[in-house]
């Protein structure tokens, strides 16, 4: 699949955009077994051929906010999803020749839910797992995973993420989507006794179907608690 060329580090167009500052997105993706990030080729500009986050310029009639939003739209389909603003990055030898502040932003979607429309305009995009990211253009490497720590921090305060499982799931397929964003090994059984004690879940009188190993039973989130920990937070240390 191809996106369009951000192109943001050409000289934008005065008229529109603001010289100088620009806005870079982390899309996370979760396809039931890893944890990903989209990342696009780029086929235009002092960046063809390299791969980058997916960026563009800020428009002189838009918030930040809103701008990630277009960028995400026009380059994905992605429309009224979730985005978290990290801070800016504002090293001023982060790209050559010309003063660039940047903007960054992140999200965790499951692939399997957009459509993402395809455009000719870069050489390729590609669904990367987090342990094999390429080298990057500029410092998105670093905007990269300054957006990982923060999504990290964010599971352990609130049930983000969880929308990514099936309707009624095991506490295995649970924990490994927990080790999937954390990037780390969880104890089973003490995953298990602290997941349990939020009373977040509702067990089934079900078990898994048409399995080959052991069936394990079900669970489902509690509608009302899982909205109480997403407005209010939570601590969940391993």
């Amino acid at each position: 699949m191809t996106f369009p060329s951000p192109r943001k580090h050409e000289k934008p167009d005065s008229s529109t955009a603001v010289d100088g500052i620009t806005i870079d997105c982390a899309i996370f993706g979760f396809n039931k077994a890893n944890l990903e990030v989209l990342l696009v080729q780029h086929a235009e500009g002092e960046s063809i051929g390299k791969w980058g986050l997916l960026g563009g310029y800020l428009k002189k009639d838009e918030s930040a906010d809103a701008a990630a939003q277009r960028i995400v739209y026009e380059l994905t389909t992605l429309d009224n999803i979730y985005l978290e603003q990290l801070k800016a990055f504002t090293d001023p030898n982060r790209v050559s020749e010309r003063r660039v502040v940047t903007i960054g932003y992140y999200t965790l979607v499951n692939r399997e839910d957009y459509n993402i429309k395809a455009s000719l305009t870069v050489i390729e995009a590609k669904w990367y797992k987090i342990n094999e990211i390429p080298n990057l253009i500029f410092d998105h490497n670093e905007i990269l995973d300054f957006s990982l720590m923060q999504l990290r921090n964010r599971v352990r305060q609130a049930p983000i993420g969880f929308n990514l499982l099936p309707e009624k799931f095991t506490l295995l397929q649970l924990m490994h989507l927990y080790e999937e964003i954390l990037g780390i090994e969880l104890d089973k059984s003490n995953f298990r006794r602290k997941i349990l004690h939020m009373k977040l879940l509702v067990a089934l009188d079900e078990k898994q179907q048409d399995v080959s190993h052991r069936a394990a039973k079900l669970y489902k989130f509690d509608p009302d608690i899982y909205k109480k920990l997403t407005e209010k937070g939570f601590n969940f240390e391993f």
